[in-house]
């Protein structure tokens, strides 16, 4: 009998629906794995129920109900192949067993999983049943796909709160810093602007040329200073994260880049970047700077393409890559770090810093590579919503 002809049908799903609102209501793993196996307990009629967690392609036991399994023991391979293949696996007989002396005649192992990455596996035992048929592995599947998302969901928020400590212990450093740049370095180049212009008045030749230089490293110094102090406040004032589109930010950000530069034509189709991620405010920023550099530090005319990698359950992942002359290998490395430019760079270094920062208080991340075009390939990792 199929799982829609059962007489409770209506009944069972209700209760895995209620289950389902629950679990998207936990705040850690943990509560997501207690929760699950009450659900298997008191919904179906098990007598073995098992919660196996996927990291990184690896399996562990979180929680058993099975005398023979503990909490980090590797699963059985039943749970294994329900991993690999990404289906549903019955196994009746010895093969069902966990140990050689097992009681058990049926095992059920349900991926749990959110698009193509399974995030657990649910396992059922029983000592009674010879097999479980589709009354038994439907219903288990939809409480799998409750789990799966409840899962997903926690481990997002944990990687965006990563995100937000690490840029407070960066914006921490950057604002000492700062303080150090603007109250004594900032006051050590007032005075000797003031002394190079006190100088310049009463010599000529030579000496007043030297004077002249003195002045504007220093007044270049103060500058920079200042920049930095700009880019701290920046920082400081960022919201935090919420839903966006990045088709409509994107779609700005390409609108207002061929507007500006003249010798930039690029490549982007909105349809690609149907997704809502996680940003504040000054997401765009991110681009523009990604794009207008393209545009700035390249002569003559510049392609730029937009294209999205093949996203994840989590990430979506925007390729920006251009036909430039791509990224002096020497600073590449450093290449996000405040200050960084290469050799042939007239710019201060900190836009790309800039472009980090605010990419990680997203929760995500940024690399560049050579693009296949010749230039180079910036990629942005923003966590999906």
């Amino acid at each position: 009998m199929s799982f829609e002809e059962q007489p409770d049908f209506a009944r069972q799903v209700a209760d895995l629906n209620k289950y389902g609102q629950a679990l998207n209501r936990c705040e850690t793993v943990e509560e997501v794995v207690s929760l699950t196996l009450e659900a298997m307990s008191l919904l179906f009629d098990l007598s073995y129920s098992t919660f196996v967690e996927a990291r990184d392609g690896e399996l562990r036991v979180v929680h058993s109900t099975n005398p023979n399994l503990v909490p980090g023991d590797h699963p059985s391979e039943t749970a294994q192949r329900a991993l690999e293949t990404g289906e549903t696996i019955v196994r009746t007989g010895p093969p069902a067993g966990v140990a050689d002396d097992s009681d058990v005649t049926a095992t059920l192992a349900v991926p749990a999983q959110m698009a193509d990455e399974v995030t657990a596996v649910l396992v059922a035992r029983s000592t009674s049943k010879n097999a479980f048929g589709d009354e038994h592995s439907r219903p288990l599947e939809i409480l799998a796909s409750h789990a799966a998302t409840a899962i997903s969901n926690i481990r997002s928020r944990e990687r965006l709160e990563r995100a937000r400590q690490d840029l407070e212990t960066r914006k921490e450093m950057i604002e000492l810093y700062d303080r150090l740049l603007r109250h004594d370095l900032g006051n050590d180049l007032q005075i000797i602007t003031g002394f190079a212009d006190a100088v310049e008045a009463q010599v000529d030749g030579q000496t007043a040329e030297y004077a002249g230089k003195i002045q504007r490293a220093a007044r270049n110094s103060v500058d920079l200073i200042e920049r930095v102090g700009d880019l701290v406040s920046t920082l400081e004032q960022q919201d935090e994260p919420e839903p966006r589109d990045l088709d409509a930010i994107l779609a700005e950000t390409v609108s207002q880049a061929e507007d500006t530069h003249g010798n930039l034509s690029i490549d982007f189709d909105p349809a690609e970047f149907e997704y809502r991620v996680y940003g504040g405010e000054l997401l765009d920023s991110v681009f523009t700077n990604l794009i207008s550099n393209a545009a700035v530090h390249n002569d003559g005319d510049v392609f730029v393409e937009l294209a999205a990698a093949t996203p994840t359950p989590d990430e979506i992942v925007v390729r920006v890559a251009d036909d430039g002359r791509g990224i002096d290998p020497e600073v590449r490395e450093d290449l996000f770090e405040m200050g960084a430019k290469g050799p042939k760079s007239s710019g201060s270094g900190f836009g790309l810093g800039f472009v980090r920062a605010l990419t990680e208080s997203y929760g995500g991340s940024v690399t560049v590579a050579e693009s296949e075009h010749g230039g180079a390939e910036f990629r942005v990792t923003l966590q999906r919503v």
